[in-house]
């Protein structure tokens, strides 16, 4: 490193890789794994993703996981980010719900409406 501009240049790159939230390429599938989710079941929902983005051979998928969304009375929660789409928030999940969204939402671009934040009355 001879610069000031170089090391600027490693640190974006290496907020790139550790930043979720932000479009990037591929699809991200986040779950929330803080108490209030893994005691509302999020373990299994983590896991059924992983297994299913595995068994589909989804090689531009990314499933990750995070502490608290923020939303503790409707946890299992999941975000998908979708590269140029809105980020879409599914609501009391499982690990069945998730293997539809994967196959509905992931694989085949439509929405699992009845799962998402919105429809929550």
């Amino acid at each position: 490193m001879k610069s000031l501009m170089e090391l600027a240049k490693i640190r974006e790159e290496a907020m790139k890789k550790v930043d979720i939230r932000n479009d990037r390429e591929g699809t991200r599938i986040v779950v929330g794994m803080a108490t209030c989710g893994i005691s509302a079941g999020a373990r299994p929902v983590l896991m059924a993703a992983v297994e299913e983005v595995r068994t589909r051979n989804l090689q531009e998928i990314v499933v990750s996981q995070t502490g608290c969304i923020g939303i503790c009375r409707l946890e299992p929660l999941v975000e998908v980010y979708k590269q140029g789409e809105e980020k879409v928030t599914y609501v009391e999940m499982t690990a069945d719900k998730m293997k539809r969204v994967i196959a509905e939402h992931i694989v085949n671009g439509k929405v699992v409406n009845e799962y998402t934040i919105g429809s929550v009355k």
